[in-house]
């Protein structure tokens, strides 16, 4: 798929309404999209429910489940198994709580229990049989898929001073990343003897955040990580090749090559990277803002802002996610209680 070379729109394409409160997070389910499997999205809100949208032979996107009963308080993330069965939503009621989808329902199937307060976040590692959650309570839990679809926690990491705002598992290999309203990026990896420890910590004097970091992606090939921050910047991360799954090496460390500034005069809340390689944005200006690399030749790597959506929302822009099949939707979620689904368009003259 080649990337328009023209100047580029966001062309929203529809507003989803259903939420009774602000939405948090959005989750497009991996496995569908292609192969005559519609597109799946998962969002959650403050109104303590899960929706599941699907998009029909028309291309618009109804929703076909409301996921209640799970969460007493806000459902604050959700994340997708990579096999796309299983959807994990954490909530401020301290728990995480996995669904299966079975025929056209979601069953909660399990209730993940031991955070001292607020659930932040939840990601599923590559193969699935790992989820990692983070909380207000300070700690990242790893927890293991058992048989029966049980799950175990099998490492409590301590180690941020404050709230971690999101985790978010290495595309490819076991190695985790979690960021904090202290202001650092924390690499956490398996020691070879089921152990897990952190093993790089990002932080200003690194070239890292000086306030609160709310969110991370990876690129697809997983050497490069971008993160936002209270700061109002975007920073790129660059670790120089990624060992192989095998290895018990530590992870290469991480080193800042790249600052995006002065694109958003508010909180950058979401940062999303396609398989394309458009970084997308999302914040409290209520702007979504898309950035790529430039392929001109330079003395390190270059990124520049391609276009800003002003008034993308009414509200904050709180999660932009965009799809995996189809690197040129992208989903917002905001503040004022609306997903929007919008298309990367090439502006023609």
């Amino acid at each position: 798929m080649e990337f328009p070379k023209g100047e580029l729109d966001l062309r929203e394409m529809q507003s989803l309404e259903g939420h009774n409160d602000r939405v948090w997070s959005l989750a497009w389910n991996p496995a569908s999209g292609a192969a005559g499997v519609p597109a799946m999205l998962a969002s959650c809100s403050g109104d303590k429910t899960a929706r599941i949208w699907k998009q029909g032979p028309s291309g618009s996107f109804d929703c076909m489940a409301v996921l209640e009963d799970a969460h007493t308080r806000t459902v604050r993330s959700c994340a997708w198994s990579p096999c796309g069965k299983l959807l994990a939503t954490t909530s401020f009621d301290a728990t995480t709580a996995i669904w299966e989808h079975i025929g056209s329902d979601f069953e909660c199937i399990s209730t993940l229990e031991g955070h001292e307060n607020e659930v932040k976040s939840v990601s599923w590692n590559a193969s699935g049989s790992l989820i990692a959650t983070c909380s207000r309570d300070k700690s990242v839990w790893i927890w293991e898929m058992q048989s029966g679809k049980e799950f175990e926690c099998v490492s409590v990491l301590q180690g941020h001073t404050q709230d971690v705002k999101m985790v978010q598992w290495h595309p490819l290999i076991d190695v985790l990343v979690s960021v904090s309203y202290d202001s650092t990026i924390k690499v956490w990896a398996e020691d070879g003897d089921d152990d897990w420890h952190c093993v790089q910590t990002i932080d200003e004097a690194c070239s890292g955040h000086s306030s609160t970091v709310w969110a991370l992606s990876f690129n697809e090939s997983g050497d490069r990580m971008v993160t936002c921050s209270d700061d109002l910047t975007l920073k790129i991360w660059d670790t120089s090749g990624t060992p192989s799954e095998s290895s018990d090496d530590v992870p290469r460390p991480w080193r800042h090559v790249y600052t995006l500034s002065g694109f958003h005069d508010r909180t950058i809340f979401s940062v999303n990277w396609s398989r394309e390689g458009v970084i997308a944005s999302g914040a409290a200006d209520d702007a979504i803002c898309l950035f790529v690399e430039s392929k001109e030749k330079m003395d390190g790597p270059f990124f520049s802002l391609v276009m800003k959506k002003e008034k993308a929302h009414a509200m904050d822009v709180n999660s932009v996610q965009w799809n995996p099949k189809n690197p040129r939707i992208l989903a917002s979620a905001s503040d004022d209680g609306t997903i929007k689904i919008w298309e990367l368009a090439e502006i023609s003259g």
